[in-house]
Parts: C-alpha cells; structure tokens; sequence
C-alpha cells in the first residue's frame, strides 16, 4: 500500500496508482450529462476517477411526508430517521454508506434539516436570486442563471460531515440537548459550483470586513437559518468555499439545499448554508440565533439545565465550532457480524473510514487489539487525489477539474487491516484511532459537553466469543434504535467514563480507576437545629400543613402543596409519616436538592424509632373489613391471582383484595404505588401504575404491565421483571391515591386539577406505550357517561404512539370507542396504513385542523416518557397553550 505526498510531481504514475490502491470499489460510471439544464459545456470523457453509484429510478415520496410540508421530496426508505418524521434528520445504515464506495448518491447522503424544506421547480429555479451585501463596494444581485453564466464553474468531491456525528456516544455517557447520531452523519459528493472567491472579489469587500454571513429561505422557529464564516477564509482559494448548484452531476436535490447553497470543505456541516439567499460581509460573526445556539462546544463542566442561562457563553466565539477535528471510525466487521472459527478463514480485513478538518490529510491510522498498549500502522487510501490527475482543462458537469494545485485534502479516506483470525479470537475488542497531517491524534476519551458535538475518541468494537464463532458490537445504534455495548455497559451499572470504557481493567487491579460514588445530595439546612417530637408531627398529618420525614428530618410541604408534579395529594398522603423509602425511590437529583428550602428540624431518637414501628405495621386477622383498599398513608397488601397474556411482552395481573365487596378507592384518572423487592438484591422498588380495572370494580384489582425482561445486552425494566418472578399467591403492597387530575364525571366534562373544579369540553390525549393505562381510565368514564346523558357530550382526541404494530396496547378496546384516536408508529410494518414516525407537531395539527388552538375549555393529558412529555410541552406552548391547560401523569 503506498500513501502520496503533495505536489504533483511526487505521485506516481497513473497505472501504478491504480494497481496498489485499496478502497470500496466504486460502481460503474454513471451518465455525466445534466439531468435537467442543458447550458453546461459537454465534459470530457473522465477514465481515472470516481463517480458517484447510480441513484434508485423507483424512490418516491414516501407514506410518512405526504401530510408534511415535505410532502413533495423525494426520499430513500433505508435512511434512519433521528427525529421522527418532520423535520427530516437521517442518516444512512453505515455499513450501506461504506459500501457505496468513495461518493454517496442522493439516496444515502445524510440530511440535516431545521424545517420545511423549501420548494423550487421548473424557470422558479433559474430565477432564483442571491443578493451579496453589507460591507461591500459593489452589492450584487444575481439570479441562478447569471451566477452560471457569468462566472467559471467548478466541480470537485468534498465530505460533508455534521458536527454531531457520534453523538449517541456522548448521550449515553449523559444527556445531551441533541438527537443521536450514529458513526453515518458524513457523506461525500461532487460539487459544481463557483468559488465563492470569485463572487466576493466582483463585490469587492471594504477595509474593515471580516466576517461573511449566509441565510437561507428555511423559515424557522427563530427566523432564517443563518451562520458565518472568516471572511479571509473565503477569499482563500486554498480552503475551495463554493457556491454549488449540481451534486454528483444533477440540479442539487431538495433535501440538499436546491437551487443554490454554500459547499465549505473542511467544516462542519452545519456552515454549509442550504437554499441560500443572501451574502453578508460584516466585520462581526453572525447573531443569528442558530449561529449562537447551534454548533458550539461549550466547556464540559456547563450541563444542559445550566447552559439555558448563559447567552454570553453561548455568544463567545472561542466556542464557535468551524474546523472538523479528526476521526475515524470501523466498518468492517459491522455491528453484529459474525464470523464463524470453522478454519474457512484465516484472516479477516478489518477497515473503516477517517476524515480530518481544515484541509489538513489523515497521515496514519492505527488499531489496537489490547487497549491501546500496542497499536498496529494502517493502509491508508485517498480516493480524493485520483481528480488530482486530470488533465489540465478537463471538465466534469460543467466544472473544471483544476484541483491538482491544492494542497488541501476536502475528503474522507479509507483505511484497512489485515488480522490472523486467531488475533481477533485472542482478543476483547478493536479500537481505532486517526491522526493529521499537523500530529493531531485522536483521544481515548471522549470531551462530553452541552451539545454533544465533535465526539471523536477512539472508536472501540467489542468482540464476543460466542460458541464457535465471533459476534463484533459497535458503541451505539443510531436514533433510538438499541444495540451496542455503550448502551449494554451502562444499562449494567458500567461507569462509561471510568477510564476503561465502563469495564474493570484486566490485569491492572492494582492501578484501575474507580468508579466515582454516586454525588450526594444535601438535603438539610445546617443552620436549622430544631428536634421535633412525635407529637408535634402528628398535629401536621392534616392537609393544611402537612409535614413529613426523610431520613429522621422533618419538612414541611406546605408551600409546595399546588407545585408538586404528582399533585397535593402525594404530599398530603405522605404527612406526619415516614417517607424516605417512597422519596428517596422516585426523585431526582433536582428534587431532592430542593428539600433544603422545606427542612424545618430533626425528628427526636425516640420519634423515629417509634415512628419506623407504626409505618411497618401490619393489620391483623382481627381487624375490621375496610370498604376502600387503597389508602394515602399506609401500604395495604394484595394477592397475586392471576397473570394473563396478551402479547408476547405485556400481561394483565390481576390481584385479590382483602374481600370480595372491597371497592379500590382510585379516583379517574389517578394512580396508585406498587412496592416490592427486587429479587436478587432485595432493594425496594417502587412504581406508579394505573389499573384498567373499572374504577367502581371491587374485590380485585388489574393493572397492565409491559415486562421489559433483561437480554444479554439490556438489563430490562426491574419492576417488571420482579413483577413477573413472583408466583401466583404472594402478596404485593399497594399505597394510593395519587395524582393532581381527578376526572369526577358528574356533570359533563368536570374535573379537578390540583384541587380546582374544572370543566371541560375538549380532552386531547397525548400518550406512548404502556402511558395508556391513565389516559385509558379517563376515555372510558368520559364515553360512558356521554352514552347516559343527553347534553353536548365531551370530545376527546387521542394520539397514542408506540414502535411496532404489536407494542399497541388496548388495541381491541380503543377501536370500539367513538373517540378520534390517531395511532402513530416509529416502526411500522410495510402494510401500516396509519400515520408513521413520532407524534410531533405536525400530526397534531393535522389532526385538530382549525380547533388546535385552546378555546379555554380544553386539558392537554400527557402520559409517556420525558422524552415526550417535553416535546408535546414545546409543541402545544408553541401553539399558544397555557402550563395549566396541560396535565402530566
């Protein structure tokens, strides 16, 4: 394998370059005319370089964009999509990406989108104007036509790369403000266009300019999207800034910034401007929004809660990402390869791809089998500098192939392996790093900050040594999909920032990193010294001011009684007890934090002793039959009776309660806490669930439960799974109610929020997975009741999202209601007919059409993961919502 040096008197011979390099083949040369302009000069017939893999004849706009506003964009099915269907975030499947060779056709290029994609078609296009003002002596307009026209073209491949590529990794070592990039956010590409350079000197920049800004025509939440770039930068013929109009030979593609957008080689993704509009030269940076808020990283220590109050960090340019860093990444072996130890193989390829910034050229790549004690030196090759040997004038799309003077490298490169098989059996993973022309290597460990971007520590694959064969798992899977041993080693309790990648170092016991404790939170005021008797918290158990116990310290709720997410009732149900098992259990960090501001004194020796007495009480056989089960304070036992299947991860479990007439006692549309112990370490677990028993059932009690149960890569969900391991007759404590929304149902539509009678006309319910059960209670009672009343009933609309047609619980039940209920699927079978991706804001209002602002009679009930909870607060709150209109299980 030979590497070429700069300078075109070094490289070797045509033939003898093309008979040592070594990268994926690229296919069969494609049609090099303009699909549709037809004022480009014919190219010369190109023999030595690559060009791009033909595009599929048969994509279409797919089922999930017809009720978008990308409606008319053509797209590939393979494309994994990061952020639901709109706007359109994707990358490739990478082992697709690798597999295309050198160039990625439109299909497969990565798309980063903030919104709508603009739509241009027919003479629109070529009138297209792009205006180039601010501090210039001569402002220009011009139309697409003109740009053309008047000034030379030039075609040449660039990688584009978006600055989060990798960020999965960093959201799996923590949460990041960001959506998960797999190891595929990078494609490349031919580009035709003019050199930026060219227009910029007819504008004829002043004394004092710095800076060039662009905007595009997507309008967005806070305005066009607009960034900028050195103005030096852009005069510099060197760094091959571009004006691109054609992409591996065609009109670019919608997704791609059509008619006209910004190629800057080098940089990241995210400066390359798409369906731009204007040119600005300034002597500052840009203050559009997204050039502050976007594309920074920020230092490591600002967490995304802290970050929100700092526009002047935000605003330091020394954040401002321009320059790629370098990186690599493994291909081959992919994520879940196997290799079968039958003696049929002996060695195996192992190869990937490396890129760098800033023009610079990746020198050396290296791979480690023993953690990075001994590194072994990769083939490294450029496909780029195959359009380095074209002759002299030679054009392709239009475009001169003039690049053999540069001395930058725009592009990714190739690098490859060969390992004896029995290396790969000896050893536990395969870890890769790159390094540039300038010594800049990649780290071991990786930079966490705010936006999770520029991630480029060693690429590790893992090797598992299974039977007779080897399985290779990668870090992460892209978007939500789950896979890789980052997600296996934290879900296993793995410190992924330990030092070794979340695992204990073999052979270095003496010297390993350990893992940091857990931080401890302080939840007392040092300079309260008040001891509180049992008495007095008794006179506290009431609901005016209620006062509880963590860990032997008294607070009172009192303050916090309307703030509480889970309603008055959790602190009222909680005074004058002991609850530090059920706190401690089901807050956050945050919340515990807070108890500082409530801590009033120190429950006295005596008090807590007998205090933890009264709280472990158990009722005996003597004691009167209660008519309600549940009650506020206490944890009340019942009998497991039955577990029903009803898919092959979700079972109803029925539980007998202390007699037959016994009555739950759980208000719609609330809910009630499950306790038990996890079996193997015997820790307290507690859940909150709501029934799909009728609420005026009696004598037993059914609760719907998805078990998540651990695999060899997950560890699975520990409520379910220990809900799922006790058998048939065992006991499991209940404590209720819970919960600030009580659906009463005694005059249509009325309820309660935290206390306050409220009635409702419209109920819009926005709910994921098992997060139907509450929703399911409130629907029920509010049909039944419209089925014995005769005045205007209330309208309920449900958006109930879930991954795959089989994970929709309640299915049977929902469809026999009168209600809208609109299903939404992350991964839908191919026969799905109903809406596909995630609930976002455009399914919402396409299904509410007119009626999606709130009249003042309408409630927003939310039941999911935080994920969606966040999201459908930022989408209703966009759309004019009040906080109190919104309600959150």
């Amino acid at each position: 394998m030979e590497t070429y040096t700069q300078g075109l008197s070094e490289y070797p011979s045509k033939d003898r370059l093309f008979e040592h390099a070594e990268y994926p083949p690229s296919p069969p040369e494609t049609d090099r005319e303009s699909v549709d302009l037809n004022w480009e000069p014919a190219d010369t017939e190109p023999s030595l370089y690559p060009l791009p893999p033909p595009a599929r004849p048969d994509n279409i706009v797919l089922a999930e964009d017809l009720k978008t506003p990308d409606n008319h964009v053509v797209r590939d099915p393979r494309l994994i999509r990061l952020t639901g269907t709109h706007p359109l975030n994707v990358e490739a499947p990478l082992a697709d990406l690798f597999d295309q060779g050198f160039l990625t056709n439109k299909d497969l290029h990565f798309v980063r989108n903030h919104g709508a994609v603009p739509r241009v078609e027919g003479a629109g296009m070529m009138d297209w104007t792009l205006t180039i003002e601010g501090l210039v002596d001569n402002p220009l307009s011009l139309s697409l036509a003109r740009l053309i026209r008047d000034f030379d073209q030039a075609t040449y491949p660039v990688t584009l790369v978006c600055a989060g590529n990798r960020r999965k990794e960093q959201n799996l070592v923590r949460k990041t403000k960001g959506f998960s990039w797999g190891a595929a956010g990078l494609s490349t590409a031919l580009w035709t266009g003019v050199p930026i350079g060219d227009v910029l000197a007819v504008a004829r920049p002043r004394r004092g300019a710095r800076y060039v800004c662009f905007e595009g025509a997507d309008r967005l939440p806070n305005g066009h999207y607009g960034t900028s770039i050195k103005l030096s930068w852009a005069m510099d013929a060197q760094r091959g800034v571009m004006l691109a109009h054609k992409m591996n030979g065609e009109t670019l593609p919608p997704d791609h910034g059509k008619p006209l957008r910004v190629v800057i080689p080098g940089q990241i993704g995210g400066r390359s401007v798409k369906w731009l509009k204007r040119i600005v030269v300034t002597d500052k940076p840009s203050d559009n929004w997204y050039h502050i808020y976007d594309n920074r990283v920020l230092p490591t220590m600002i967490d995304p809660e802290t970050s929100a109050d700092l526009p002047d960090t935000w605003k330091d340019e020394r954040y401002a990402i321009y320059d790629l860093n370098t990186n690599s990444a493994t291909c081959r072996p992919a994520h879940d390869e196997e290799i079968r130890l039958d003696g049929s193989v002996r060695d195996y390829k192992v190869q990937g791809y490396a890129y760098a910034g800033g023009g610079k050229r990746v020198t050396r790549v290296e791979v480690s089998l023993d953690k990075g004690k001994s590194w072994i030196l990769g083939n490294i090759s450029y496909p780029e500098d195959k359009y380095r040997l074209a002759q002299e004038g030679e054009t392709l799309y239009g475009g001169r192939l003039d690049i053999s003077w540069r001395d930058t490298c725009f592009c990714w490169c190739f690098w490859e392996v060969d390992i004896p098989l029995s290396k790969l059996q000896a050893a536990d993973d395969i870890v890769v790093r790159a390094m540039d022309d300038s010594m800049m290597v990649q780290p071991r460990d990786m930079y966490w900050s705010v936006l999770g971007m520029m991630n480029n520590p060693w690429f590790r694959v893992v090797i598992h040594k299974e039977g007779h064969k080897l399985r290779f798992e990668h870090p992460t899977q892209p978007a939500l999909m789950p896979g890789g041993w980052m997600e296996r080693v934290k879900q296993a309790g793995g410190n992924l920032m330990n030092g070794y990648w979340g695992e204990q170092s073999t052979g270095q016991v003496d010297v390993a990193e350990q893992v940091e404790p857990p931080k401890e939170i302080c939840m007392i005021n040092v300079e309260v010294d008040r001891i509180i008797s049992l008495e007095e918290l008794g006179e506290h158990e009431g609901e005016t001011e209620p006062w509880f116990v963590v860990n032997g310290e008294v607070y009172d709720g009192t303050t916090y009684l309307e703030k509480h997410p889970g309603g008055a009732t959790s602190i009222i149900g909680a005074a004058g007890q002991d609850a530090s098992e059920e706190f401690l259990a089901i807050h956050s960090e945050n919340a515990k934090a807070m108890l500082i501001d409530h801590h009033i004194g120190t429950l006295s020796k005596t008090a807590q002793t007998q205090l933890l007495s009264i709280s472990e009480t158990t009722p005996s056989e003597d004691t009167p039959k209660r008519p309600v089960f549940l009650q506020p304070k206490t944890w009340t036992r019942a009998i497991l009776s039955s577990k029903k299947s009803i898919s092959p991860d979700t079972k109803i479990f029925t539980f007998t309660l202390e007699h037959a007439e016994q009555e739950v006692g759980l208000p719609i549309g609330q809910h009630l806490m499950i306790r038990l112990r996890d079996p193997v370490t015997r820790e307290v677990i507690l859940r909150a669930y709501t029934p799909i028993s009728p609420h005026d059932a009696k004598g037993k009690l059914d609760i719907l439960v998805k078990v998540y149960a651990a695999t060899e890569r997950h560890t699975g969900g520990r409520m379910t799974q220990a809900l799922d391991a006790i058998p048939l007759g065992h006991h499991v404590d209940f404590k209720g109610p819970r919960g600030k929304f009580e659906y009463l149902g005694r005059d249509r539509g009325l309820c309660t929020i935290s206390g306050r009678e409220r009635r409702v006309r419209r109920f819009i319910m926005v709910c994921g997975g098992s997060g139907i059960t509450p929703i399911f209670s409130v629907l029920r009672a509010a049909e039944t009741e419209t089925e014995t009343e005769t005045e205007t009933e209330t309208e309920c609309v449900v958006f109930y999202g879930n991954r795959t047609e089989e994970d929709i619980l309640c299915k049977t039940e929902l469809d026999a209601m009168r209600s809208r209920i609109t299903y939404v699927l992350s991964r839908p079978s191919p026969s799905w007919t109903g809406a596909r991706g995630r609930i976002d804001k455009d399914i919402i209002v396409r299904e509410l059409g007119s009626r999606v602002r709130p009249t003042g009679e309408d409630v927003v009930l939310v039941c999911g993961p935080s994920a969606l909870e966040d999201s459908v607060r930022g989408i209703f709150t966009s759309l004019g919502w009040a906080e109190n209109d919104m309600v959150f299980f």
